[in-house]
């Protein structure tokens, strides 16, 4: 698997796939690796290569101890991006990917042509935060108490009951216990309020009607906040609306990303 060195020393692991010649850079969840887009990656080939990379603490890239935060893993996106010789690329990030895509649209507005910020916030004390009973329902105790917690959050009872599994968006069952502390710790201090209007990359972003994991109310704040954003609401949708809803998002962000007119 290729690699890549940051400029901080670290080694991250990237992944190229399709044939389209558009690049689509394709942003994961906390602690996920690039397995989360397995299920509909597949979609946007064909008009689009995508680019995946394993976050620093997951996967096959190096595991440093040391504190992470999104503006470094959208560092981390520049150095993929370089690697491969991409100038800019069109980011489509979902939760703490969706964070990341933020900072790397705002922060480095030369290396984004277009934005999808998929079941995000903006983080700080503006976004709008899951509830108490969603939080402790994520740290029960028994067996597999909190991993059936966080598939019902993610996905519908229905669609559930349909596909057994594997899932690739409970997060990356390799990680050591420090990467998963900085992972979350990184989430939580996400806080782009004030960079948002900075961003001038043509952006949809897009949530599902009935997210607790990331409450769908943050949706509409982002939308307000970046300029002249597009908003779509699919109605049903739980946090991994990607997957469960595929047949409607993956077409949406394509003939949005389409829709953008080449520079």
């Amino acid at each position: 698997m290729p690699r890549t060195m940051t400029a901080d020393g670290v080694g991250i692991a990237y992944q190229v796939r399709g044939e389209g010649a558009a690049p689509l850079v394709l942003l994961a969840g906390q602690s996920n690796n690039h397995r989360w887009w397995d299920a509909v990656r597949d979609d946007f080939h064909g008009e689009r290569s995508t680019i995946t990379f394993d976050y620093r603490g997951t996967g096959e890239s190096d595991k440093p101890d040391v504190p992470y935060s999104t503006e470094l893993f959208a560092l981390d996106v520049i150095a993929v991006l370089d690697a491969l010789s991409i100038g800019r690329a069109d980011v489509y990030g979902t939760s703490m990917g969706g964070r990341v895509a933020q900072q790397l649209a705002a922060r480095h507005p030369d290396r984004v042509r277009a934005l999808v910020l998929g079941c995000t916030s903006p983080g700080g004390p503006h976004a709008v935060e899951r509830t108490n009973e969603v939080r402790r329902s994520l740290v029960r105790t028994g067996s597999g108490a909190a991993r059936r917690a966080l598939l019902e959050l993610m996905y519908t009872p229905g669609w559930l009951a349909a596909h057994p599994g594997p899932y690739r968006t409970l997060g990356d069952p390799g990680m050591p216990a420090h990467a998963q502390r900085r992972h979350l710790a990184a989430s939580n201090r996400h806080d782009a309020w004030q960079i948002l209007p900075d961003i001038s990359a043509p952006t949809l972003v897009v949530h599902g009607t009935d997210d607790l994991l990331n409450p769908a109310a943050n949706a509409p704040l982002l939308a307000d906040r970046i300029p002249g954003a597009r908003l779509h609401m699919i109605p049903g949708a739980r946090h991994a609306y990607f997957e469960e809803y595929r047949a409607l998002a993956s077409p949406l962000v394509l003939d949005f990303l389409t829709s953008v007119p080449q520079p």
